[in-house]
This record gives C-alpha cells, structure tokens and sequence, in this order.
C-alpha cells in the first residue's frame, strides 16, 4: 500500500500531535465506535459515509474497514492538499495515525492480498444481504445496506485496478447502482421500495396519490442535465427538469404532496378500496392552496394562471391542477427566508406558471414571438437565478439594522420588501427578473470597500413600503385615534355638565348647556387635525412608495381638517343661543334654516361620514363584502374611508358576534363613565371653583409668574392626575367585566364540575358512556338507541377500559402513582370472565367487602329480602360482592384438577344460587362465620400470588389453605354443608379414604387468571385508605381533569383513517436536552444538587420512581430521565409530543379491532399474522397522520463541536432519535466548500431521523445563505424546519412544554374544529388550546406566576375568543391550519427588533388575512415558567420590550384602524394598551407628587387649606385611590381568583388568595408593574429591546446583590428613591389633610410601591437575610464598583463596564429621544429651586437671589471635588505631601465657612438635611444631562467627571439599599420566616426546604430525609 501520495511527508508530524489530537476532542476518544465519522470537518463532508461504512464493517472485517479509512484518507488529501480548510489539518493527523497502527495490527482474512480480499468480501456482502435481503429485509435496513455496498464498490475501485475487477463484482456492482434509488433514506413513505412493502404503502390512498402525481400523459419529454437516459418518473421531476430544482427539495415535497392528497382524497370518499383520486380531492387542495394567489392576482387586476383561458379544452385538468399545486409546493419548499414573504412568492409562481403554460401548451411568447423551448436547467438553477437575488436584499437590508441599534426608518424588513408586491409596479421586474430593476439595486453597493469601521453607508436610501416604525408614542394615538376622541369628547361633555349648577345629570336637557356641550365639536375637529398631520409625518419615509392617491388622500385630509378647524370655532362664537329651551329647540329644528344656526348646521355636514360609518358598523356583511371587492368604483367610494390595502380587508364578524361584544362594551363603558363623573369629576368641580376664586398674594418662594389668573398652578395640580386616572381606568373595568363574563362562560362550557376524588367516584357510572360519546367514533350501522344491546355496552366498557388503563400506565412510567395505585385505577377488560355485573376499578370498591362482611356478621333479621336491600342499595357494594363470588368460582375451577372436587363445588355454588333465589339464603348458611371465612380467603389469594420458587412447597401450602377454606365453608358457613360432601361421596364408592381437595393445578402462567386474583385480593383486602387514591396531586389533577373534558362540548371523533393530519413543530437551540450525571451531582454553593433538590419537592414520585427502577440495570440513565422529566427540558417535550403517535396506535387499533381482539387487549395483541398486521396497520396510520419535527438549528455544529456540553446534546438527542424512530430532527448545516478558487461557507436545511447507531440523512436542501442572518432566531429556526412538516395542521410546541397521553387522546377532535362553519361565516385558522403551568410547585414565586399565567390561557384567553373575538396567537400549543399559514407567510413573523414576539405577529398577520381563531379548553398541554425572581423579571423585561416594539408595528395600526370602534376597544386593552395603562399607573403617582411638591414647596396648599371653605373636601383622594389598586397589583389577582374558584371550588379560591398575600403576592406584582412600565416605555423611546434568554433551570440558588443591584438599579431602584424623597418633602414640608383616611390610603400605597421597588428582589430572593451571605454579598458589591472598566471585561467584573452598557440605548437613539431624556433629566432642579426657599439660613426670603447662592454652594462643591479628583490624579504619586496639603487646607476651608455660617447666618442641622434633598437630585440631573449629552461631553473633557459622580451616586444608592437589609440580617428568625415565606408551596407538602437551603447538613443522614 504505498501509495500514500506523499501524504505521509506533508501531514506526518510527531507522533505526540496524535496523542494531543485525541486530547483535545473533550468528549470521546474518536477512537471509539462510529465516532470519527460524525467529527469529519465541513469541508471534507463527503468522506463522512465512507468512515461510516468502515465502522460498519469493521466487526466483519477489519482490514477491508482499513481499506475504508485508507480510502477516506486519500480522497480528503485530494480534496485539500494544503489543509487549509478547519480542522481538516487536525483531522488528517488523527486519521493517519490510526491508519498507521491498523496497517499493522490488520491482516486480510478472506484472501492472500487486499485486492482479493476486498472483492471477496463485496461478492459476500452482495448475496448475503441484497440477493436474499430484498424480499425479507425492511426499506430501511436495504437502504442501508445499499449505502453501505455503493461506498465498498468505490473503496475497490480505488484498491483493485480495473483490469482485475471481476466480471461477477461488476455485475453485482451495476446491479447495486441501477437498485439504489429505489432504497435511499426515506422519510415517512418508501416511495420506491420493490421487496417487502410496508403497511403504509398499501393503503389505497397512498397508492392513487401516487398513480395521480405518475400520470406522465401529454407532458413534453425534458430530459435531464447529467442524466441523459434516465426517464422522468413523475410530475415533480418534470417541473425539476423544467425549473432547476434541487434534488433534495424535490424528494421532500414529493412525499408532502402525496401526503396531503392521500389524507383530503381519504375524508371524500366513503369506500375501503379504490384506484383514483376523486377529483374534488386535487380541486380542494388547489383552492387552498391558491386562495391567497388568486386573491393577489385580483387585487392587481391580472388574470390569475389558475383561470387562464388558453387552456386547451382537451388538457388533462386533474394533471394540469397537480402540476400547478406542485410547481408551488416547490417554490415554497426552496424559498428559504422568503416564504416570510407571502405575496413574493406569488409573483415568482405567477411567471413560473406562465412558462410552464408556454411549454406544456406551445404558446407564443408574449414579447418575441418565438415558442418556448423545453429545455432542461441545472439543479441549482431555480436557487441561483430566482431565489438568491432576493435573499441578498434581505441581507443587505438586515445588515443596516446593525443588530437592531439603528432606528427602523433607516431599512426595509420582511414586511416593507413583502409589500413591494402589493402594487402594480412589481410587474416591472419582468421575468427571469431584472437584477437593475429598483428593487434590487441597493443603496449601499457604491460602499462594498469599507475604508473606515465607523464609514456611514453611503447612497440613497430605498424608501420604506406604505409605513414606517418611526419610535414615539404618538403611535398610540395614530393607530387608536377614534378611541383617544372619544375617551376625550365625553371627558369634556362630563366637566361641562358637571360645572354647570348643581352638576345633576338632568342638566343636559337645559339649553344652555347643551349649547356649551356643542362645543366638543370643534374639539373633535382639532383632534382630526392632528390624526391628520401625524399621517402625513409619521409616513413620510415612506412617501416615494406609496401611490399618488394615497399621498393625495393624505394632503386632502389634512386641507379639510385644517378647514374644519378654523370654520368650527368661528362659527360657534358667532352662533346664537335659542331662548325658548329644549322643545323649541327640537320643534323648529327642521324650520327656516336662516333662523338656525349656522353652526348646527355645520355640525351635521360634518357628522356625515360617521352617521355613514355608524350604518356600516350596524351591516357588516355589506362592509365586508365592500372592502373585499377588487371593483374600481367601490374602492373609490372607499378611498376617503379608508386606504386601499391587501390585508384587512373585511375583518368584520357577524351580527351575532357583534352583538355579544357591543352590548359587552356598553355596559363595560356606562359602569366607567357613571364612575369617573360621580367619584372622579363632579366632586372636584367645587373645590376647583372656590380656587379659581381665591387670590393669592404671598408664596413662599420666588414666583415667577404672580399674576397668573384663577390659580392654574393649583389647577393642573390636582386635575392632572385625575385626567390620567380617567384615561387608565377603563382597564381596571376591563378587569373587572372579563372576569365576570369569563366566569360565566367558564361555567357554561362545564369548567370545574368534576374538581375532587369525590366527584369523581360520584360520577364514574357515567364516565364510559361519556367517553364513548366523545372520544369513539359514531358507528355508522347501530343508532345510539342500540346503545342498550347488553353486548355493545361491554364492548364500550372495554374500549373505555383500555385507554383508561394505558392512561394509568402512562402516568405509573411518569411515576406519579404506585403499582399498589396503579392497580386499584386500573379497569379489567377481558371476556374470559363470566362476571355478570360492570367490573369497576377497586378504587370506587375500596371497603366495599369488607364493610358488606360487617352487615352480614350484624344482621339480625330473618328476612332475605331485608339483608340484599342493604347489600344492593349500593351499586359498587352490589358489583363488588357479585364479582367476588363470581371470580373465586371461576380461580377455583381454575385451580382444581380433580373431576369430585368440581362436582363438590358445583353442588355449593348451586346450593348458594338455588337458595338465594327461594329467598331462603338467611336459613341455609350462618352469616356470622363470614370473617373467618374471609381470613382464610385472604392468606389463600396471598399464597396464590407469592412467587413459586419452590413448587413443591407452593402447592402444599395452596392445598392446606384450600382445605380449610372448603371446611369452613361446609362446616360452618353450610348448614347442611355435610350433605352435599356425603352427595358426593355416594356417586364415587371405590376409595373413599382418600382426602379431598389435594389435585391442583396452578396456573401463575396464564396472565389474565394472575389478575383476577390480584383483583380479588385487592377487593377483599382494599381498606377505606382507597378512597384517596391517588395521593399526588398532579395525578389527581390529571384524572379529574380528564375526566370533566369528558362532559365538555367537543366535536366527535372520526375514526382516524379519516382525521385531519398534523404536524408538531418545536424550535429547539442550545437549552438542556438531558441533564448529565455531572449535572445530577453538582453542587451549588449551598451544597445542594437538582437531585437532592427534586427528591425534596417531589418526595412521593422518588419513590415511585425507586420501586419502579429497584431491578433495572441502568439506574443512572433512569436517574437522569427521572430529573430531566421535572425539569424544563426538550427530552421531557419530545417524551409528551410522542403520546400523539402512541394515542394514534391505540386508537386506530380500537377502531378496526374485531371484538375478540378489542377483549383480548391493545397491550397483549398475541403476535400471530392478523394481530400483527393489525398492529402493522395502526403504525401505519399514525405515521400518516402525524409528524413531529424538533427543529435543532445548531445540531450540526454541535456534533463536530469539541465543547463538552455540545457534544452531550449532540449525543442526547442522537438518543431521542433512537429512542423514538417517528422523530425527525431538522437543523442548519455550514459546510465550508472551494467555490472559484476561494472556501466559501455554504448552508443546508437537513433532515435526519434516527438510524441503527447513529443518525440517517433524508433530505439536504441548499440555501442561499444562512437563513437566521436575516431575521430574530425562534422565527428563522421554525422557518427553515417548516418544509418538513406534513399534513393539515400545525402544531407549533416549545421547548419547555409537555405533553400528557390522555390529552394526546383528544387530539383528532380538537382537529374536528377546522370543519366547523362559524355562524356560516368562516372557518377557524388557528385553534387557541389551554396551557397547564407545571412548575407551581417550586416556590411561591413560581406558584404566583403559574397563577397569573394560568389565569391568563384560561379565562383570559376564552374571554378573548368569545365574547371579544380578538385572540390572537400567543405561542406555545395552538394549532395552526398548516395550508392557510405557509402561503401567507408562515407561522410567525421574523423582521429584526419590531417582531421580538414573532408569535402574537403570526396570529395579526391570520387576522389581517382573514383569518379566524378560537379558544377551546377540553384539551390541555404543558407548560414550564420562569421560577426565580430574576428569570420572571427578565421575561416580563421581554414581554414589555415585545409590547413597545408592536406599539410601533403596522400590524397594530392596520388592526386599530380597521376593527370596527369596539373590537378596537378589545383590542386596544389587552395588547398594547395593557401596558400604556400600566405605564401610566406609574406616571400618576408621579404627577401626583411633583404636582403636590408644587402646591407645598410653593406655599399655595397652605392657603387653599386655611380657606375654610375647601377644607373639608376629599375628592381627590377619592379619585386617586382607584389606581392604588391597580398599583398594588390586585387587579391581576381577580381572574385568578375567578378561575381557581371555576375548576377547583371558591373556598380554595379564597384560601389561596388569603395564603397569596401573605406571601407577599402584592409586593411581587407591584414591583412586576414597575419592570412593565420601565421597558415598555424605554423601548418606544429609545429602541433597545432584544431576546432575553431567561434560563428554564430550577432557582434554589442566592442571587447577589450585585446582581440584582444590575438588574433593577434603573428599572427599579433610582425611581423608588425619587419617589422616596417626593414623599418626605411632602410629609415634612406639608401640613395637609392630616386626618384624611384617603390621604393616608393613597401615601400608603405609594409607600408600598417604593417598599415594593427597593426590596422586593431581596425579599423573594433565597437565603437573602443569612448573615453569612450578606457579608459575601458586601464584599462582592464593593469589589465590583471599584473594579475599573475597559474593552472586554464583564458587566459582572466591573461597575464602569455596566454603567456603560447601561448607557447603551441612548448611544443608539435619534434626537428626538435625547431632547425627551434632557427634558425629563430637569424635573430634578425642581427640588433645589423649591427647598432653598424653606431653609432657615434663607429667613424667609423669596428673593431670586437665594437661588442664586445656592447654585454658587453647588458650583463650589462640584469643583472642590473635582479639584480633589484632579490633585490624586496629578499629585498622588509625586507629590504627595502636596495633595496631603492640598486636602488639608480644603478641609480647614470647609469647616470655616460652616462654623461661619451656624454662628453669624443662622445655619441649623435640619437646613443641613434639606441641602442634602435640594442638592442631590441637582446633580443627578447633571449625569442624566451628560449622559444624554454624551457626544458633546466627551469633547469638552468632562466625561470623566460625569462618570465619577455617577459612581458617587451609585454608591450612596447601594448603601441606602443595603442598610436594611443588613439590619434585617441582624436577626435569625428573618432568614427563617423568609425562607417559610419563599416556600410554603413546598411546607404544605410537609417537605424541609429549609434543609435544602441549610445545604448537606442531613445528607450523611438519610433516614432523616
């Protein structure tokens, strides 16, 4: 073997590279098995396979495996000579070396030489596997076998030279090439396989789909690029051929199609055979599919392709129409980042259909004249010229978002490059389109060479298509304007009638006041104004886009209103009143228009558009009708209404909807207005009088503007929060209504009616027949009449029973019950028993025997008919005792082998009948020796289920028990008990000697004879304790959940041959897959690892889990699942989506089964040829029908990757593949390929599913680029994988959610719901399901968010499908209709920063399409939340952000323009109006105090208090204290409190409520307002919002107050001080309204909230009070703000690095937001201005020059410690007795002038104080001005000392913070109370949490766990 090449010089060097080599690979030595093949580098990715097949056959024959590795080595050596490629140098060096040992160490065995040996060993493998495998070998073992035998023919050509090829191997060999197709890797149908067909295959469906997509008639021959003789097989080739399309992609929606034909071809037809695809399968498919094209095509007057008239009346429509539905399956399937482009699409499938029209028909083309030619492209063609052109805009464009720093007008997104094709002009791109064309001609392609990093993109900028995101609030009102008028006109309508007089409500019908209330007019005419001016300014950008009639409709607006607003006002000033009152005014309203006023008049002209409106609203079929039609005369009527647009259009409901959720607004908005006029307005309006009366000459500071009338200051100072609170309330009577209404519905849909055990045993007679109403198919032949038959109820029974029990099996392997559980909920089956009553499940029979022995030993009667009416009054007791006696007959017969002993038994049982049937049972048997009977009974079962060891033993014992038995019962039990012996004695004469009862034969063999005794112990034995079974509680939740869903309204189930198909998609990127053993065992720094942890919160399951495990083998793997199961973890999802395909099994298996298979059990289906084809069949079905994808991005780079942690969930995830074969993992592969000379990054989407070993490739389809580039990963991720899925239907799963089997059960009627017409209107398009929050149990915290949470997917959500009709998607399990989603759009949306909640754009976008989405609460999935303090704040930081970024999105804008005025209003408050209102909650206690600082610091609250008159008013407390609710977070707690008093009783509810305030729930939910306030309104000012990877692990650990000081220092702290110290100017400086209740309530909530603020992080954070951890914590703090900063060093390392950072946002934003910071920054020289006056230094004074000292004071200070900065700088090294001097005489100098000022000016300590207050937000607010300013500072030097006085303030902050906390620490019994308080969930299962957080104390003592 000497031909290395020379290979062995240029890689060869010392060995000790090799052993580094296997060093570095942390994971494995890639010496171990099938190892190496799975590290090859990217670029070498094609030798892969052969290391594959040489770790194959390496067990075989390890020299032909050398051969192999040889092979491989040369091909990588002539694939990168120079090892230039990564990794390839490293690998090349291992793999020789390998080579090097096993060229000695191998020897040939077949043969003399390698060439023989290796031919040799091909023939063998040829006839022993591929002659004789193909007819017995599955398609997946040939598949790999044919792999495995095309690698071995290349490895021997290479080794043999080719005169010595046998003819026989190249026989084989060509054999092998012309077979392989037919057995490459399939997905779910092996579509080319010849030997042994697999179920699925032989469906009928699937072979007319696939005869329909063969039919090859008519179309012109194409041959292909390369493979000139291969015929086209099938209509997909022909379009490759024809188009260019890649292989892999071809293959992948070839399988898709035929899917989805054979499913829809399924429900059409009623018969069980049949050849054809029914033509209305295809004509459904087609409509479908181009409802959203043909649409398109209507919108921008064109023909649509589909409608074309050139089709010749002889074409094959059913082919034409495949074609058509296929040709789009293939742009799809390829398109990569523009399948988020709908309408993108369209357009390239309209020119591609055009050409295939012109080849398959031979028309002329339009523009030369000459025909189409049916030429051939190469497979990358359509990638290349169609698909890459547009990827590289999107790119362009992404890149100008600078990872979401620059503001969104500056580049165009998905959305803005999507709606280029809305307009007319796109047609101007011709076709193949012209790359010169606008579209694609970029801005910056004159700046390719980047000279300067910072180089600004030069070139016009391509303006934005018909919006633009600008960032400012204003939005708010653009988007929701008629809300904001009419919110505003009635507010003014309320002052006015509320002023006048008296304030009744009567007053309107005076005249006078009608004529003031006329006046809001004209304020509705200046707010028009306004909407009109931001349209114009707030789509500026976007001017060069839009059509001239929407930029002439935009300047007509603005001219009327402008014109409305000067004509109004004149005219009203001008008008008359009428002087004879209302009826006058009514009677001459139709008279002589001279006499009128002009001005009502107007009034009526103007009203025009909204009377018209008004109609329109009252018909929404005529709205709908008008804003869909295409017709140019209605869209010019519609063209003042509203723009013309392609989405929104006609989104109206129908009457009835609009009815429900009118009247629900109506009420919602009379409650509000009667309260805001009767609490909030008419009891200020006096007061507010007498003000305005009053003169004020004095103020005790220096008033800039004395003479300034009525007293306006005062005015807006108590008006101000008042009209915030007016506009913020309707939210907390949203609150309020939902929650009622939600209840209601919740009660009439059967919520919560089977909540308890009780409940449910009470109820469980009727649960079967509930189950078989719902969850079995409707029979067609028997009506439910029959239901009586006595044969078809058992039937039903055992159906009910088998999914019941697989249920219970299901949850035994979750370990949420025992095996003693799980057989008392177990339900028997089987018909070998002749039981003659319902066999229940011995948990409803617990004590039943026993208690019935009881009564039988009591009765004192003489009757029987007295003694069984007790028995029979209780049916459970009646079954129990019937099956007993039943079942011990049927085990005796059983047991006895002797023909006397039977007849003995016959004659008793006959006695028992006989006598109970005379009635006279009582006179023939002594009830009183029952017990001892029962005694024996119970040690003889016991006997009967011991473990036969020994069977001589075994049986003797039977024997003696069942003598005593037979001996009680005929001597003491019988009366005449020795007549029947004597009877039988006398038919045998010959040896009575003989001892009765010693023949037996036992028959522990037989299972279904071991569970009738187990059952009959159970029954006999089974105390009252039963009743509670089960004791976990997820596992009674489960059992009443699902047994309540069974009497919810659900459609009914079709059989699943005939359900919907679906998918579920889960995008997955780097979280745990599988906790490692390391993980396991790992400990914090408390010494607690997640097992200890979980064996504490979830005691009762550990030992479940122990006996379950206590005879595996494997008990670490089990261990690591058991963990990985309780955690948030994608084995845990995969584990819960795979009951679908196991539901699917067993319900396909109940659906065909005949009646001795349904009796004999799903589980023991003996293995005969019927039973397995039965089973064959069932699989078959449910891979039809489902498909779970678990789209892993970076799976490929983590199989290569050397870092532990990825190889460990390449590994487990390679094990959930293997685990589960239906799996299919889809992921993003970087390959590093030689493109012209130069290695270039190419991209892939793969799919692979799980092999043998290891994981086997299905498709590979190239990208244009890396396709997660472009938009916000979760999106991008689901994009690329979403080819992969099949079927109808789409789930969408992440991955922190679960799964339950009897959940997975209901799935096929959850489907149901995609058929059913809405009010005749549409059908749903996205079917919303219910969440359970599965981490409640981990700490309080975690119970108060799986609460919100849960309050929120139940009643929330179900208020907002019904009634409201404005649910939307919210991620997680909804269920999308798969067809309607991916040819608009996909189902999420993926532009940069604005889609950050890509999931609730999906549901806009299904809205804005005409979509329809509902809510359904009979099915229930999982659901993992954030646990900790800081994991929950960061994701509401998320949320928030998420918010403030959809405020600004044009999807909100068109939804509020376009839903009628009160679906606005739903809409409105609960998207992006819940957290404005939020964020004005904040903003009023803000006004509130700055307004009150005011009136005291100004001396102005004195004199109004002193003025008697007012004195005695409380309005404004009154008005205010509304919002402290809000504030105190108790408005979140009423729809919990609603939903847990539906499903779990309004006692608990009420307890839980109690036990959630004292857990502090308030604190929690207050500080969570203050995180939703401050991101929100951040992210609308300045940008800045991104994802937060908030952890999913399990929070036991102490956070440090470094850490939370990070966090919540802006967010949080720096507002809870400010309003800390407005609350102490107000309380020191303020002599108000000391005896008000209300004051006190209202300072007290404030209070709270600034308590709430500052401590809430270290009240709700672990171990927060320990001593020991405050002193380390202390430590940290202060090692962090003294670190210096600098390029690359942590936030966590150092304060500068954070403060900076922290800064971030204002680097980023544009002017506009630094003028607002700038202007915001001065509230806080308010402060000094207003202090000074009050100190007693200034006596009085209110001269303007005390203000002017007091800056001299502050300038002074400010420079002396600048000067002291400066001197340690300069001096401190050097000279540094100087600065010592320096310091010293600044120091001498400071207490002079103090000594100075207390002795001759009159200084006091408390004016010391107020300095401090006056002086230090002065100085703030010079940071927040620099900071702001930062640019300008920078360059004038003085950054450093901003920096410095901001850590200053940082520390004085920290100090405040830490001081109480540390006095708190003080003490032991805080820490105890608080950590009783973070985890009573967990005290109340009596479990020691404390012991966790004290650490290992106990671990050495494990009998005290």
């Amino acid at each position: 073997m000497a031909s290395t090449s020379g290979t062995k010089d240029e890689v060869g060097p010392p060995r000790s590279l090799s052993r580094r080599m296997t060093r570095t690979s942390t994971m494995f030595d890639p010496n171990a098995d099938g190892v190496d093949s799975e590290l090859v580098p990217s670029s070498l990715a094609s030798i892969a396979p052969i290391l594959r097949v040489a770790n194959e056959v390496e067990k075989d024959n390890d020299r032909v495996a050398y051969l192999c590795r040889f092979h491989a080595f040369e091909k990588a050596h002539r694939m990168d000579p120079k090892s230039s490629g990564r990794g390839v140098r490293q690998f090349k060096t291992y793999l020789l070396h390998r080579l090097q040992k096993e060229e000695e160490r191998t020897k040939p065995r077949l043969a003399k030489s390698d060439p023989r040996e290796i031919q040799k060993y091909y023939q063998n493998f040829y006839e022993k596997n591929i002659k004789e495998g193909q007819y017995t070998k599955k398609p997946e073992e040939m598949a790999k076998i044919y792999q495995i035998a095309t690698v071995l023919y290349d490895v021997l050509r290479t080794v043999v030279p080719a005169s010595k090829v046998e003819a026989e191997t190249q026989l084989y060999a060509k054999d092998v090439e012309e077979n392989r197709e037919q057995y490459e890797h399939y997905n779910i149908l092996p579509l080319y396989d010849v030997g042994n067909k697999p179920a699925i295959m032989e469906l009928p469906e699937i072979k007319a789909a696939l005869r329909a997509i063969r039919n090859m008639d008519n179309l012109p021959l194409v041959r292909r690029v390369g493979d000139r003789d291969k015929p086209v097989t099938d209509i997909l080739e022909w379009l490759s051929s024809v188009f260019g399309f890649q292989k892999g992609n071809v293959a992948n929606q070839r399988e898709h199609l035929i899917l989805l034909l054979a499913n829809i071809d399924r429900r059409s037809k009623g018969v069980e055979d049949y050849e054809q695809l029914d033509s209305h399968t295809v004509k459904q498919l087609l409509d479908k599919t181009f409802k959203n094209y043909v649409s398109w095509c209507h919108y921008l007057h064109c023909t649509s392709n589909l409608e074309s008239r050139e089709v010749p009346p002889t074409a094959d429509r059913q082919q034409l129409q495949l074609l058509y539905i296929g040709l789009y399956l293939l742009i799809w399937g390829e398109a990569s980042n523009i399948r988020f482009m709908p309408e993108c699409i369209c357009y390239i499938f309209h020119n591609m259909a055009n050409k295939m029209h012109g080849t398959l028909f031979a028309n002329v083309q339009p523009v030369s004249g000459g025909t189409y030619q049916a030429e051939s492209l190469h497979e990358e063609a359509f990638l290349h010229d169609v698909v890459t052109p547009v990827y590289e805009v999107l790119r362009k464009e992404a890149r100008r978002n600078q990872g979401g720093k620059t503001s969104h007008a500056s580049w165009r997104n998905y959305d803005d490059l999507n709606e280029y094709f809305w307009s007319d002009k796109c047609f101007k791109l011709g076709w193949p389109m012209d790359r010169k064309s606008d579209f694609f001609v970029h801005s910056d392609e004159s700046s390719r060479t980047r000279a300067g990093r910072n180089q600004v993109v030069s070139g016009k900028k391509k303006p934005k298509t018909n919006f633009v995101e600008v960032r400012t609030f204003l939005h708010l009102y653009r988007s929701f304007d008629r809300m904001w008028i009419f919110l505003i006109l009635v507010f003014q309508a309320m002052v006015i009638l509320a002023w006048h007089e008296d304030g009744s409500i009567f007053g309107i019908f005076e005249e006078d006041v009608i004529k003031s209330i006329l006046s809001i007019f004209i304020t509705y005419a200046v707010l028009n104004f306004i909407q009109a001016t931001l349209d114009i300014i707030l789509s500026f950008s976007a001017w060069r886009s839009l059509k001239l009639t929407q930029i002439l409709r935009y300047l007509f607006k603005f001219i009327v209103a402008a014109f409305w607003v000067v004509i109004l006002p004149v005219c009203y000033s001008r008008s008359v009143p009428n002087p004879t009152g209302l009826v006058r005014f009514f009677s001459t309203l139709g008279g002589n228009w001279r006499e009128q006023s002009l001005y009502n008049y107007l009034i009526a002209i103007y009203l025009i558009p909204n009377v018209l409106a008004a109609l329109l609203f009252l018909l929404p079929p005529i709205r709908r009708s008008m804003e869909r039609s295409n017709w140019r005369i209605i869209t010019l009527l519609m063209w003042w209404a509203q723009p013309k647009l392609y989405v929104g259009r006609g989104m109206h409901e129908d009457i009835f909807s609009l009815f429900k959720y009118t009247l629900f607004w109506i009420m919602l908005l009379i409650s509000k207005f009667a309260f805001s006029y009767y609490v909030e307005i008419l009891p200020l309006v006096t007061p507010t009088k007498l003000i305005m009366n009053m003169s004020v000459s004095s103020y005790e500071w220096h008033e800039f503007f004395p003479n300034v009338t009525h007293n306006m200051g005062v005015v807006i100072a108590i008006w101000a929060p008042i009209v915030l609170v007016y506009f913020m309330d309707t939210q907390i009577w949203y609150a309020i209504y939902a929650t009622i209404i939600g209840g209601i519905y919740g009660a009439f849909s059967h919520l919560g009616e089977i909540r308890t055990l009780g409940m449910l045993r009470s109820r469980f007679e009727s649960v079967p027949s509930a189950f078989y109403e719902r969850l079995v198919p409707m029979q067609k032949e028997p009506k439910r009449e029959q239901l009586e038959d006595a044969s078809l109820v058992r039937k039903n029974i055992a159906k009910f029973s088998q999914v019941w029990n697989e249920f219970i099996f299901s949850m035994r392997m979750e370990d949420l019950i025992s095996d003693s559980e799980r057989d008392l909920l177990l339900v028997p089956y089987n018909t070998t028993s002749d039981v003659p009553v319902v066999q229940w499940p011995p948990f409803l029979l617990a004590s039943k025997i026993p208690i019935a022995l009881d009564m039988a030993k009591d009765f004192k009667g003489k009757e029987d008919a007295d003694f069984f009416r007790k028995i029979t009054s209780d049916d459970y007791m009646r079954s129990a005792v019937i099956e007993c006696y039943q079942t011990l007959k049927e085990i005796l017969f059983g047991l006895l082998d002797d023909e006397r002993d039977s007849m003995i038994l016959q004659h008793i049982c006959q006695e028992i009948e006989t006598s109970i049937d005379q009635g006279m049972f009582l006179s023939k048997f002594r009830l009183s020796e029952l017990p001892s009977l029962n005694d024996k009974l119970e040690k003889f079962l016991e006997h009967l289920q011991a473990d036969n060891v020994d069977a001589e033993k075994y049986a003797s014992q039977i024997i003696n028990v069942l003598q005593d038995i037979m001996e009680i019962i005929t001597q003491d039990v019988m009366n005449n008990g020795h007549e029947i012996l004597e009877r039988a004695h006398s038919y045998h004469q010959d040896n009575e000697k003989k001892e009765r009862f010693e023949r037996i034969n036992v028959r522990t063999q037989i299972r279904s004879w071991k569970e009738k005794v187990v059952r009959l112990r159970l029954l006999l034995t089974v105390k009252e304790s039963a009743i509670n079974v089960p004791t976990n509680l997820e596992a009674r939740r489960r059992i009443t959940f699902f047994a309540n869903s069974l009497y919810m309204r659900m459609p009914n189930a079709p059989v699943v041959r005939n359900m919907l198909s679906f998918s579920v998609l889960t995008p997955y990127y780097k979280e745990d897959v599988l906790y490692s053993e390391e993980e396991l065992h790992h400990e914090n720094e408390d010494g607690i690892t997640i097992l200890f942890y979980l064996q504490k919160i979830y005691p009762d399951e550990w030992k479940n889990f122990e006996q379950r495990t206590k005879d595996s083998q494997d008990k670490t793997e089990a261990t690591r699942q058991w963990v990985s199961y309780r955690g948030q973890t994608l084995s845990r999802t995969v584990r819960g989506m795979m009951y679908y395909k196991e539901a699917l099994e067993l319900q396909c298996f109940l659906d065909y089964a005949k009646d001795d298979e349904i009796f004999t059990g799903f589980r023991t289906l003996n293995m005969n040829k019927p039973h397995m084809d039965l089973k064959a069949r069932s699989s078959a079905m449910a891979d039809l029908k489902f498909t779970y994808v678990v789209s892993c991005q970076v799976y490929g780079a983590q199989k290569k990757s050397s870092d532990e942690r990825d190889q460990s969930c390449y590994v487990n995830i390679l094990n959930l593949m293997l685990t589960y074969p239906s799996l299919r993992v889809a992921y993003i592969d970087e390959r590093e390929a030689t493109i012209n000379g130069r290695s270039q990054k190419v991209y892939y989407s793969v799919l692979v599913k799980g092999g043998e070993h290891l994981d086997e490739e299905i498709y590979r389809i190239k990208l244009p680029g890396p396709p997660t580039e472009i938009g916000e990963g979760k999106p991008e991720n689901q994009n690329h994988a979403i080819i992969f899925t099949r079927g109808e239907a789409l789930q969408t799963i992440d991955m922190n959610q679960d799964n339950y089997f009897e959940e997975a059960f209901k799935m096929r009627n959850v489907l149901e719901e995609f058929h059913k017409d809405h009010h005749g209107q549409r059908r749903p398009t996205i079917l919303g399901l219910r969440e359970h929050i599965f981490t409640g149990s981990v700490s309080s915290l975690a119970w108060f968010m799986s609460n919100q949470e849960t309050s929120f997917v139940t009643i929330g959500q179900r208020v907002l499908a019904d009634p409201l009709r404005v649910r939307f998607h919210y991620g997680h399990p909804d269920i999308f209709d798969r067809l309607f989603h991916i040819t608009r759009g996909g189902v999420s949306k993926a532009s940069r920063t604005i889609n950050l909640s890509e999931d609730i754009f999906s549901g806009y976008n299904s809205t804005l399409r005409g979509g329809y989405v509902t809510h359904h609460e009979y099915i229930q999935v999982g659901k993992g939340r954030d646990v900790g303090m800081n994991q929950i704040s960061l994701f509401e930081a998320k949320v928030a952000n998420g918010n403030g970024e959809q405020t600004l999105s044009r999807d909100v804008y068109r939804l509020g323009r376009r839903f009628d005025f009160y679906r606005m209003f739903s809409f409105y408050f609960t998207t992006v109006g819940f957290y404005f209102s939020s964020m004005v909650t904040v903003l009023i206690v803000y006004v509130f105090l700055y307004g009150r600082m005011y009136m005291v610091l100004s001396g102005l609250e004195k004199r109004v208090i002193e003025d008697a008159t007012i004195s005695s008013n409380k309005a404004l407390e009154e008005a205010l204290a509304t919002q402290s609710v809000f504030q105190l977070g108790l408005l979140l707690v009423l729809p919990m409190v609603m939903e847990i008093g539906l499903e779990r009783g309004f006692r608990t509810a009420l307890g839980d409520f109690i036990i959630m305030q004292l857990q502090l729930a308030s604190v929690f939910f207050t500080f969570q307002l203050g995180t939703k306030a401050h991101y929100y309104g951040r992210t609308i000012l300045h940008g800045g919002s991104k994802y937060r990877a908030t952890g999913r692990g399990f929070v036991v650990f102490h956070a440090k107050f470094a850490d939370n000081y990070r966090l919540y220092s802006r967010s949080h702290f720096v507002k809870g001080l400010e309003l800390a110290i407005l609350l102490v100017i107000y309380q020191v400086y303020g002599d108000s309204y000391r005896s008000s209740k209300l004051y006190l309530f209202i300072t007290f909530s404030i209070w709270f909230l600034v308590c709430s603020w500052l401590f809430a992080p270290f009240v709700f954070n672990p171990s927060g009070f320990d001593w020991q951890k405050t002193v380390e914590d202390w430590t940290d703090w202060k090692r962090w703000m003294g670190n210096r900063g600098g390029i690359g060093i942590a936030q966590d390392k150092s304060w500068e690095s954070w403060w900076d950072a922290e800064q971030q946002h204002l680097k980023y934003t544009n002017i506009r937001g630094r003028i607002l910071e700038i202007i915001l920054a001065f509230r806080f020289f308010i402060y000094q201005y207003g202090l000074v006056y009050h100190l007693n230094i200034a006596r009085g004074s209110t001269s303007i020059l005390v203000y002017g000292l007091s800056w001299l004071v502050m300038i002074t200070a400010l420079l002396a410690l600048k000067l002291v900065s400066m001197g340690r700088r300069r001096f401190g090294t050097d000279f540094q007795l100087m600065f010592r001097i320096l310091k010293a005489l600044l120091f001498l100098g400071f207490l002079s002038i103090m000594t100075v000022l207390f002795v001759v000016c009159g200084l006091t300590i408390s004016d010391i104080f107020a300095a401090f207050l006056a002086f230090l937000p002065t100085g703030w607010a010079f940071m927040l001005i620099g900071q702001a300013c930062r640019p300008c500072v920078k360059g004038i030097g003085f950054w450093d000392s901003i920096m410095e006085l901001g850590r200053a303030y940082e520390c004085v902050m920290g100090l405040i913070i830490f001081m109480p906390i540390v006095i708190l620490s003080w003490f032991p019994f805080v820490s105890e109370f608080q950590t009783r308080l973070l985890f009573n969930q967990a005290f109340s299962r009596g479990l020691q949490i404390s012991m966790i957080l004290a650490g290992n104390k106990d671990k050495d003592k494990p009998q005290a766990a």
